[in-house]
Formats: structure tokens, C-alpha cells, sequence
């Protein structure tokens, strides 16, 4: 017999490919699937909460040569269009780009089988940012405690187990971050370490400006690393997702930003499901020369 809760925690979602997918991005896939990209396109690809944000206002800060005021002009997920995210005609993602002036910046969470083809046809330029699986986990954790697009998480081990077995959105975090690993050196796709980017902001923020073929000035890079600083963004109603309704987003249960520390983890594993995540861990990455640090 089926499990009532577990019944209704796939009933949020549908398939693609066999991956995990929200339902109603799943009903207007054949839309992603025919996206015509441009070749100035800037492709930002993270598995869900990776920081995505805040590379994606890094890179548009670039594009606006350090404008914080243009940063203000209007909410993230309008000034970088969130590409699969469809909610009937509320959000549709395609629609944003189509519209949209070039160059334009494209957020997704998409693997590199899953990204339209039209992407790599074009040559764009692609930025992935990769967080240790730990850390995604227990984000992703309560970011389906507050987002009412998801089912009840079930407790922390329970999500964790889910997690591990690639049965959230998106899928196997193992497989994603794997898939953009084997793209690294396609002088064409950028492969950033969040754990870096708290290490040095700056370091990775100059690499950015230079894969974007700007020029990385004294002026810009402070500007930039004080505008994307956690605290900053945290604030910032344009980046902080609090123009969105407490029934999509409830930020009293947990804010959009909510730490973004590298090393949380410590705070949700216990010691004997850590040491089971990592014989998953090792399992799921044999063979990958894909290495990431826990803590900093």
C-alpha cells in the first residue's frame, strides 16, 4: 500500500526525461524544449539553491557596468527571467525572454541534457555555479518548507533520503553538477565554486567581468562585492524575493536568504545520517574528478 504522505508529495510533480519536475513546468515543456536562444545569451545554470542569486546579480551588476541604481529598477527574477518557471500565465519565464532587449541574462536549473539545445547551437556563454551537496540539501530543505509549490518536506532525514535518491526537483544533484563538470573545459562555459565565492568574492568576481570580455577595473569590483555582499542582497527588496505573496513564498516560516554560509550542514546532520550521505556520496561520484570543499 502506498504511503498517503508520500502519494501526495508526488502529486506536486510530473517528469521530464525522467527527472523530477514541477507539474506545471512539465505542461508547457515542448516551450523549453523549442527555445530559439540568441548568441549573446548569458546562460546562468545552478542546481536549485546553489546561489543563484547572487551570481545573477553579480553578472548583471557587469552588464550594467556597476549601476547600482539600474540593479534597483526592478526585481531579480524580472531582470534575469527565470527560463522553465511556468505557473499558467502568472509566471512564464519564455515569454519574459521573448520580450526582452538583448543581451539577455537566462537563469535556469537546468542539466546540460535538459538545456534547449538552441543554447549550444548559438554558442553562448554559460555560467555554472556548484555548492557542495551538503549545503543544498538542508537549503532546499527549507526552501520547500516555505514555498507553497511543494509538498511537506517530511522531516530533515526523511527530505535528505529524498534528496539522495534524486527525488526532488530537478533530480540527482549527483548527475547535475557531473553533467556541467564534464562541460568545464569548453572555453565557452564558466564552472564556479560557490565555497570559493565566500572564500574570495573578489577573486571569482574578476573572473566573471573577464569570461563576460569586460574589463575588470578597481572601481567596479568594489562596487560590485558591496552591492552582492549576503547582508546587502538580504536587504534589498529587487533580490530578497519579499515582493512575492506570503501564499507563494512565506518568508515568516524561512527568509528567501537565509544564511548563506558554506558549512551549515554541521548544524542538520546527524552524526550517523552524515556518515550515510557520505557513502552515497562516494558511490554517486566514483569515477568524477569533481571535488568540493564542506566547510571553508
Amino acid at each position: 500500500m502506498m504511503d498517503s504522505s508520500k502519494h501526495d508529495y508526488f502529486e506536486y510533480f510530473g517528469r521530464v526525461h525522467g527527472i523530477l519536475m514541477y507539474k506545471d513546468f512539465v505542461k508547457y515543456w515542448d516551450d523549453v524544449e523549442a527555445f530559439e536562444a540568441k548568441p549573446d545569451d548569458i546562460v546562468i545554470a545552478t542546481y536549485p539553491k546553489s546561489g543563484t542569486t547572487w551570481v545573477s546579480e553579480i553578472v548583471y551588476m557587469i552588464y550594467k557596468e556597476g549601476d547600482v541604481e539600474k540593479c534597483k529598477e526592478d526585481v531579480i527574477f524580472n531582470r534575469v527571467p527565470f527560463l522553465e518557471c511556468r505557473k499558467e500565465e502568472v509566471m512564464n519565464g519564455i515569454k519574459q525572454l521573448k520580450e526582452m532587449a538583448s543581451p539577455r541574462i537566462v537563469k535556469t536549473h537546468l542539466s546540460v541534457m535538459l538545456l534547449p539545445a538552441s543554447f549550444w547551437e548559438k554558442n553562448c556563454k554559460m555560467i555554472y555555479l556548484c555548492r557542495n551537496a551538503k549545503d543544498v540539501a538542508v537549503s532546499y530543505y527549507y526552501f520547500f518548507l516555505m514555498v507553497s509549490a511543494h509538498p511537506n518536506p517530511g522531516s530533515f532525514p526523511e527530505f535528505v533520503e529524498k534528496f539522495m535518491e534524486g527525488e526532488v526537483p530537478y533530480g540527482s544533484w549527483y548527475e547535475h553538477a557531473k553533467s556541467w563538470w564534464e562541460m568545464r573545459k569548453n572555453p565557452r562555459v564558466l564552472f564556479l565554486f560557490y565555497e570559493d565565492m565566500k572564500e574570495d568574492i573578489r577573486r571569482e568576481v574578476i573572473k566573471l567581468i573577464e569570461f563576460l570580455g569586460k574589463k575588470p577595473s578597481e572601481e567596479l569590483v568594489d562596487k560590485i562585492v558591496q552591492h552582492t555582499s549576503f547582508q546587502e542582497m538580504k536587504n534589498n527588496p529587487s533580490t530578497n524575493y519579499t515582493t512575492l505573496p506570503d501564499e507563494v513564498m512565506n518568508q515568516k516560516i524561512s527568509p528567501f536568504m537565509r544564511k548563506g554560509i558554506a558549512g551549515d550542514w554541521k548544524n542538520h546532520f546527524t552524526v550517523a545520517l552524515n556518515e550515510k550521505f557520505d557513502r552515497h556520496y562516494e558511490q554517486q561520484m566514483k569515477g568524477s574528478t569533481l571535488k568540493l570543499r564542506t566547510e571553508i
